[in-house]
């Protein structure tokens, strides 16, 4: 997959493109992102690409014909084009796998300002935000689309480590541990060394729906609550260890830890 970012600043990407799973993919091909400086395709005869608005106003607003050059002459007939806006739709993980899926090449513009002119948007096929603040630019919600996408490419992670994500099915993600066992007073839970993987995934699934609940309540009113899903949640009000989870530590004792 392409990604071509339009921006003012691409020295801006450079520290995280060059770094952890990003640079990986892109050093196996995966993933390509060419940065694409505005300021390249200014006809402006002082090479500026911003301007005060017409009728007035504060700040400094973008020029559309460096935009649209630069849009012209880096995209296809098959290139997927993103502005980022607050107008736009909320990012969501659903978009994340909508994109991966779907687009081979990918153009965002990352604006800047005050905004851009009104007349560069009919220009492009979606509009999005990634949330209800304000950021000095484009840049780092072009990072977060190229992040989440990537990691959803084949050969970027692990497939496990994609099956069981946060916000998948509305969900947040089950806790996890790791060693020592017991560390200052917190104890690993004892279900975790049972060995029994299929008490082991519903005390999972168990926690997952608690913490949305606590957490995401916006989330957890979306859920297709099944029966079973029901009844771990009313082992969670009654605050009782089940019969299930009782047997899977009893039969899997010898691998739990005690000091």
């Amino acid at each position: 997959m392409i990604f071509k970012i339009l921006t003012l600043f691409p020295e801006m990407f450079e520290g995280v493109l060059n770094s952890s799973i990003l640079k990986r993919a892109i050093g196996k091909d995966l993933i390509e992102v060419k940065l694409i400086n505005i300021r390249d395709y200014t006809k402006d005869k002082y090479n500026r690409t911003d301007t005060p608005p017409v009728g007035g106003g504060a700040g400094l607003i973008m020029k559309c014909q460096p935009i649209i050059d630069a849009l012209k002459a880096n995209s296809t007939s098959s290139t997927h084009k993103i502005l980022l806006s607050p107008r736009g739709t909320t990012y969501n993980q659903e978009k994340a796998k909508d994109l991966a899926k779907n687009y081979d090449d990918i153009l965002i513009l990352c604006g800047h300002y005050e905004g851009m002119d009104e007349r560069v948007y009919p220009y492009f096929d979606e509009i999005i935000s990634i949330g209800d603040y304000v950021l000095t630019g484009g840049e780092i919600p072009a990072l977060v689309i190229i992040d989440s996408v990537s990691r959803l490419l084949d050969g970027v992670i692990t497939k496990e480590s994609i099956e069981e994500e946060s916000f998948d099915n509305n969900l947040l993600e089950y806790p996890q541990y790791t060693e020592p066992y017991d560390f200052e007073g917190k104890k690993v839970p004892d279900i975790l060394y049972s060995g029994n993987h299929k008490a082991i995934s519903m005390w999972r699934k168990k926690q997952a729906l608690n913490i949305t609940k606590n957490n995401r309540p916006d989330l957890f009113e979306k859920i297709n609550l099944t029966k079973s899903d029901k009844k771990l949640l009313n082992e969670l009000e009654i605050n009782e260890t089940p019969k299930r989870e009782k047997e899977a530590i009893e039969k899997g004792h010898k691998f739990i830890k005690d000091n």
